[in-house]
């Protein structure tokens, strides 16, 4: 955490986490221009990274790999043709930004 936020001093980072308990440790220390955001339990439909797992999904779909290899290289494949474009249209959702902007972030 320490490094992402020293490699991105003038911004306001927010990072979405489920609440799995390897997503918490009493060790991290997070830095003041990061906030940790845990939504509630049971709660896929408020986390934009499941819709943009669903549109990696559908890529896949019907595809039968070799490997845990090859299924890395698809995925990789498909994030590197990702526009940030459409990755904001999939997960930028109204609410989000509405709240972000509410709250002046």
């Amino acid at each position: 955490m320490q490094l992402f936020s020293q490699s991105y001093p003038d911004d306001l980072h927010i990072i979405q986490l489920d609440n799995g308990s390897f997503h918490s440790s009493l060790q991290l220390e997070i830095s003041n221009n990061i906030i940790l955001l845990f939504p509630l339990a049971h709660t896929p439909q408020v986390n934009p990274i499941e819709r943009l797992w669903t549109e990696i999904k559908k890529q896949l779909n019907w595809h039968l790999f070799d490997s845990l290899d090859e299924l890395r290289v698809a995925v990789s494949d498909i994030l590197k043709k990702l526009s940030q474009k459409r990755i904001a249209s999939v997960t930028g959702w109204d609410f989000i930004i509405n709240t972000l902007s509410v709250a002046a972030i």
